[in-house]
Order: C-alpha cells, then structure tokens, then sequence
C-alpha cells in the first residue's frame, strides 16, 4: 500500500515502522475472517483493513476525528488477524504507531481520560491494588453482584521451593497476578523445581507496561520497560539463563520492547536481547522431563489458548498438548482463533464488546462438558472466570496438581 507519512514522524523510527507494515499490505481483507469486533458488528472500520485504512489517513495528516480513534479503540490487539494475512502484515505494529499518533489529534471525553488516569494510578502498583483486593474480598456481600464477580477469591497458594537447582531462571510475578493469583507463580516455581530449574523473582522488576501503553501513557511504559530491560540485563549477564513469563500477554508486550524503545537504538537494543530470552512456562516445559505422580482427578478439560499465547509466538495448541501427555482430556473448542474479550484492560473499557465475546467463548469452551478450563493468562483467567459455569485456572496449575509434594516445603 503506497504511503507518504507526514514529518516529524516520518524521521523517527516508529514512523520508519508503520511505513514498512503499511507498504506490505495489499488491502485483500483476508485478515477480516478472523476479526473478533468485525465478526460482531460487520462494519469495515471494526476489522483490521478499515482500522489500517484509518491509521493511514492520520499519518499522512489528514483529517482524523474522534469516531477514528473510537474504532482503534475498539481493536484488541489480539493479533488473530496476522495469522491469515497473505502478505505478512504485522499489524499489531501499525496499531501501536497510529493509536499514539490519533491520541495526539483526537482528544477524550473527560470521562474516558479519568478511567484510563485511574488505571495507570493502581493496577500496576501491587501496594495499591493490594489493600483495594482485601477490602473488596472482606466486604463482598457489600458489593453490587457485577463488581463482586470481578474479585477472584483468595486461594493459598502453598509453599514456593527455595532449594538450589542445577539451572536457574527469572520469573515476571506481575503486577495484578501478583495480587490476585499469587498461586499461579507458586505453582509455577514447584512445576520448574521438578525438573531441576530453580525460578527466581529480579530485583527492580516491576510491571512490564503493557495497561500504561494501552491506556495512553507510552511514556510511562517506557521508563517501566527501560527499568524491567536494565534489571533484567544484570540477571542474564549474571547467569540467568531465561526469563520465565506465566502471563501471556505481559510476554507478548516484552517481546515488544524494542519496537516500543525503538527510537532510542541503545535501549532498543538492550530491549532486543532481554526480549529474545522471553519464555511462556510450555516452551521450557514441553522440551523437559515431568514424571507426573498421579493420574489427573479431572481429565476432561477445556484449554483456552489467549491470544497472546497463539497469535504471538505461534503456541496454539501446545498446552493441550503437554496436557493430554499427562493423561488430560482436553475436549474440541470450536473458533479457537476469537478472543474472550479480555485483552488487558479492554474488559473494563469496552464493556459490551468483552461481555458478548466471553459469552461466545464460554459456549465453546464449555460445549464438551469440561469440568475446568485452563488458560494461560491472568486477564483472561480473571474475565472468564467471572461469568463461566466450570472453574477457570492457569494451566500450571493442572501440571502442578499432578507432581508430589504439591504444598510442602523444599
């Protein structure tokens, strides 16, 4: 697609970026059967080809109004779109570009700004989130029933293995799974332990950025990214030989690093080298040695891959897999390829839309009678489980359920 991007963005590196995805688009609309929203509204700005027909117009400095920035809003970035597109588009790219370039042009109602501003103030702050998780746990039956189902209950999370393992790696604890599923990455330290990998939180780690970035503030994920990139680059050069991500769109977004640092090569660089030594838990795992202890006590199950486990590093179907190895019974889940509605904080901010896809996904999870549905990130665990007749947990946690001892101490 030929394209004049308008300076001063045409002499950055991000503009060089949206250039380069724009050129490789042959506008076929292929990438629109996979579209969750086009899928559920069917208008032609609701799925990638129109979004990127939008995005194009603003960069080339025409006129962008608010309606634009409401249809790129209403993207999930999930990326299912780049797994039909002939040409190779990657246009999670193009996405990141031109939402920052229609923030610049196109102004939220102040309602909007104050919602995202209250995001950014809280949920990557584990001390701030913490006591907000307590007292809505404490005075549940206080809470109006929507606002009660979005508070996961308390689950002990067991013991973590603090023992010395021939092999170690860092763990990202999250921000919000930090506070809300503490279980997920204790869980994920006793699987690891199992096969003689030791997995250890880094000092100066904190949220990757990925709601920062979303919700307006790309600076503020960058001073995140540049601090997590520089404490990250000590671990490796101290040994650590990968960085074990249990939340799969926090991966996704570190692996993003250096396009978000793109205009700072030194950064970008450093980005590019913690980015390559990203791993989700089923690429260490399927290549190990589990000697499972016993036979699941509820084999039938349903994975839910996320988007950002399938569409990003190309990992659809790799859980059930492991599973199935283990003695699961993961049932067909019909549209594997539509998002739950999750994506981050898309749930909270797009409401209608995330309601009707967690429905439709739901449907299909469930079709096959499972009794649980695993998943491989915190949002879609947290959006699921909210509404879903079965339980929803981290698939970690069925490799775990399986090992001896799954509580006690090292």
């Amino acid at each position: 697609m030929r394209t004049q991007i308008q300076s001063p963005l045409a002499e950055t590196a991000a503009g060089a970026i949206a250039e380069e995805v724009l050129r490789a688009c042959v506008h076929c609309g292929m990438c629109n059967a996979t579209c969750p929203t086009y899928h559920l509204t069917g208008d032609e700005l609701d799925g990638p080809r129109g979004r990127i027909y939008l995005i194009k117009q603003s960069l080339e400095g025409k006129s962008t109004s608010r309606l634009t920035q409401i249809h790129l809003d209403r993207c999930l970035s999930c990326r299912a779109c780049e797994t039909t597109c002939p040409s190779g588009v990657e246009y999670h790219r193009l996405l990141d570009v031109g939402r920052a370039e229609v923030l610049t042009k196109a102004k939220r109602p102040a309602g909007e700004r104050f919602i995202r501003w209250a995001l950014r103030a809280i949920v990557p702050h584990p001390a701030r989130l913490t006591p907000l998780f307590t007292l809505g746990r404490t005075f549940r039956f206080l809470l109006p029933a929507g606002l009660a189902a979005k508070l996961p209950k308390k689950i002990d999370p067991g013991i973590s293995p603090t023992r010395p393992r021939p092999r170690s790696m860092a763990i990202l604890t999250g921000c919000v799974q930090s506070v809300a599923a503490r279980h997920f990455n204790t869980a994920t330290t006793r699987v690891f332990d199992h096969v003689g990998i030791a997995l250890r939180a880094t000092a100066g780690v904190g949220c990757c950025g990925a709601l920062s970035f979303h919700t307006d503030a790309p600076e503020q994920a960058r001073a995140l990214a540049r601090r997590n990139v520089d404490a990250w680059t000590l671990a490796l050069d101290a040994g650590v030989e990968a960085i074990v991500v249990n939340a799969s769109g926090c991966a996704a977004f570190i692996r993003d690093y250096p396009d978000i640092l793109c205009d700072e090569p030194e950064w970008s660089k450093k980005a590019r080298h913690v980015a390559g030594h990203v791993r989700d838990p089923i690429e260490v795992l399927r290549v190990s040695t589990l000697s499972p202890d016993r036979e699941p006590r509820a084999p039938r199950i349903a994975v839910h891959d996320s988007c950002t486990l399938r569409n990003g590093p190309g990992l659809g179907g790799a859980v059930a897999a492991l599973l199935t190895d283990l003695g699961y019974d993961p049932q067909p889940v019909a549209d594997p390829h539509l998002c739950c509605g999750s994506a981050g904080a898309y749930s909270l901010l797009q409401p209608e839309f995330a309601r009707r896809l967690r429905a439709e996904k739901l449907d299909a999870l469930t079709a096959g009678a499972p009794q649980a549905v695993y998943t491989a990130n915190i949002g879609c665990w947290l959006h699921l489980a909210e509404t879903s007749p079965v339980p929803v947990r981290h698939w970690i946690e069925a490799v775990d359920d399986l090992l001896t001892p799954n509580h006690s101490p090292a």
